[in-house]
């Protein structure tokens, strides 16, 4: 296979945004007592996000699904990358509980999901042997995700507040996953003619 050392770029890649995106949805709950202290908001409506954030991934998937298929893995996890970041920043600075929701659930579970469908389609077709390790391995990076992330979240959120933190988080998110995701190649498969 053509740039057969490149696939565990991909790879890598791959499990680093998954850990990042994964991990800022997921570090949610760490949040919530700060939210609720800081705005009044009840942790029953703070958590709804995560829930909408569910949902939004569900549905969006099968959106990022289709346009990576169409335009490349590359365009859709720059996007979902510039879309994470820029979410995590305006759920920061939220005015109310419903926009808290609004942003966090549909834009952050959204953002989410470009990272996860079309990295696993991606790596596939970069490998023709240890394809369901390279799966793995992604996957792996995202089951890291409340391991890392979370530490992470608590550690700020104990020094900065809750809306300084998820803006770091936000700021990390930019730094780490726009360059990961502009690594990111179409599968030489993919390019090869018909047999």
């Amino acid at each position: 296979m053509r740039d057969s050392r490149y696939r565990w770029v991909i790879v890598a890649a791959g499990g680093l945004m998954g850990c990042i995106a994964i991990g800022a949805m997921f570090s949610l709950p760490v949040f919530l007592r700060a939210i609720a202290r800081d705005t009044g908001w009840s942790m029953t409506g703070i958590s709804a996000a995560m829930t909408l954030g569910f949902i939004a991934m569900a549905f969006a998937s099968i959106g990022w699904g289709s346009l990576s298929d169409r335009i490349g893995t590359r365009a859709v996890v720059v996007s979902g990358a510039v879309l994470l970041s820029a979410s995590l920043a305006l759920a920061s600075r939220a005015p109310s509980l419903l926009a808290f929701q609004l942003i966090f659930g549909l834009a952050v579970g959204s953002a989410t999901a470009a990272v996860f469908a079309p990295m696993m389609a991606c790596v596939t077709g970069w490998f023709d042997t240890h394809r369901s390790l390279a799966v793995s391995l992604v996957s792996a990076g995202m089951g890291m995700a409340p391991m890392t992330m979370s530490p992470l979240a608590a550690w700020l959120v104990s020094g900065h507040g809750w809306r300084t933190s998820m803006l770091l988080i936000a700021a990390l998110a930019a730094a780490v996953m726009i360059p990961a995701s502009l690594l990111v190649r179409r599968a030489p498969a993919l390019d090869a003619p018909p047999a």
